[in-house]
């Protein structure tokens, strides 16, 4: 038994390296980070192409369903990695057992470098869009509102698990209750008799690739159900838990995405939802007039923090994991014992983000460009992770199984292929995407590229015993 695998230590010193992460988050904990990294700004863009790709009511709320199903297979394998491994670097633990040292370097740099802080900034600036529009202050107002919200949510959960994952909570209940509220406008517009004009007949069904594309949104908007493996440390009875909480928060997600989409489809129509730039703020605009804009811009406001929050939570984690793997950067392992948190990976994620808030501000944007260079690397280790369940089963066969995912080996391969599906898929999209003369499939490439160079550079550093002694065996 490796390591990782030993049992949880009590507290230490604040700051010690020796301490490790305790269990004190609760199920409703893991189901609130879950939701909150969930359902984000997503739910307020995706649908419109959803529906231009599907073309026809049928199958464009087939492809949320069919959405929601491919994340509960997913959570079923997440569920058996995250109990039979739990440890807080989820993904990067995972990888590291079934591939060694180099697959799970390269994660976690992809991830601390670009998946992890790229979200949480790519939040942070729909966070400060809609502030600006609330309250602005002046041109540089969204770059603003971005630091400070990364800057206080990252405060936030320093001062201790409990309370980020308390706060998280809140947010999320916020967050869900806004959504509920869309549901409410399109209740309204039917009650009203105010709804748009039958949509014409539909011709057929669309090709392969239309709807591949609208699975590409349905699935990123479903996107990030898996970080509660960065919690598996730290849940209680994660053996129990851990599934009860991914299967609760996907069965929930799916429903909240199922009304919104029927909200915007009873409200505008299948032809005004794939016109429409804003489709939230034009349901409820048409709703409730310009009150309803403001409040949209409130809500996708709350939304943003709220997953915003939840990235901090989890990502973090991976830096803590990596510094524990590497003695040159044991200095990123430190666990604050007293608070439960990885104070010192929060803060580099925290000033990472920031540089990323100022590089986003100086090129006029860099949502649609992080989006488009994150994707592919982000499905490639989601594909690695899939599979690293296999690799585990085969290498390890003794290791202890509280859950084992139903009709294996069928189960992964489905997971697997969906995942290289959708890894084929965001390549095809960003192929022909510019970015300031750049191929954004291509910084993806050069980022994990550097990775290898800084992995290079510590095994040629690394002290004699360290392959030895560090193996994820």
């Amino acid at each position: 038994m490796s390591a990782s695998m030993d049992p949880v230590t009590p507290f230490a010193e604040a700051g010690d390296a020796t301490a490790q992460p305790r269990p004190v988050l609760t199920r409703w904990h893991a189901v609130a980070i879950i939701v909150g990294i969930v359902v984000g700004a997503g739910i307020f863009k995706a649908p419109a192409m959803v529906a231009s790709f599907a073309g026809s009511p049928a199958w464009m709320f087939g492809a949320w369903v069919l959405g929601g199903l491919v994340s509960i297979v997913g959570a079923l394998v997440y569920a058996e990695l995250a109990t039979a491994c739990p440890h807080a670097g989820g993904d990067y633990h995972f990888l590291h057992r079934a591939y060694g040292r180099t697959v799970s370097f390269l994660f976690a740099w992809a991830r601390l470098s670009v998946i992890a802080t790229g979200s949480i900034v790519l939040l942070a600036f729909v966070f400060g869009d809609y502030m600006q529009e609330l309250l602005p202050l002046g041109e540089a107002g969204p770059a603003w509102y971005a630091a400070a919200a990364i800057l206080v949510l990252t405060w936030v959960n320093l001062r201790g698990a409990r309370v980020g994952a308390s706060a998280q909570g809140w947010l999320t209940v916020l967050e869900v209750a806004g959504l509920l509220l869309v549901v409410v406008a399109g209740l309204w517009l039917v009650m009203g008799g105010e709804g748009p004009a039958a949509d014409p007949s539909p011709a057929g069904p669309p090709g392969a690739a239309a709807f591949g594309m609208a699975m590409v949104f349905v699935l990123l908007t479903f996107g990030g159900w898996n970080e509660a493996a960065y919690i598996s440390a730290e849940l209680e009875n994660p053996r129990r838990n851990m599934l009860a909480a991914l299967l609760v928060s996907i069965i929930l997600i799916t429903v909240l995405y199922l009304l919104v989409n029927w909200a915007y489809w009873q409200g505008l129509g299948m032809a005004g939802m794939a016109a429409s730039p804003a489709i939230a703020a034009d349901l409820l605009a048409a709703a409730f007039g310009k009150a309803g804009a403001v409040f949209i811009a409130i809500m996708i406001a709350v939304a943003s923090l709220t997953s915003i929050n939840a990235t901090v939570i989890v990502g973090a984690r991976t830096g803590f994991a990596l510094g524990r793997d590497w003695p040159q950067l044991a200095w990123l392992g430190k666990w604050d014992g007293a608070r439960g948190t990885p104070r010192v990976a929060l803060l580099v994620q925290c000033a990472a983000c920031l540089v990323l808030v100022v590089a986003g501000r100086l090129a006029g944007g860099g949502f649609t460009a992080m989006v488009e260079f994150t994707a592919p690397v982000f499905w490639l280790f989601f594909l690695l992770a899939g599979a690293s369940l296999i690799v585990l089963r085969v290498r390890e066969p003794d290791l202890e199984r509280p859950f084992r995912v139903p009709l294996y080996p069928l189960a992964p391969l489905v997971f697997c292929s969906v995942c290289a599906f959708m890894l084929w898929s965001s390549l095809t999209y960003v192929h022909g995407q510019e970015l300031g003369g750049f191929n954004a499939a291509w910084i993806g490439v050069a980022v994990l590229a550097m990775g290898g160079i800084v992995l290079l550079v510590l095994r040629l550093t690394a002290p004699a015993t360290v392959a030895v002694t560090r193996s994820p065996q």
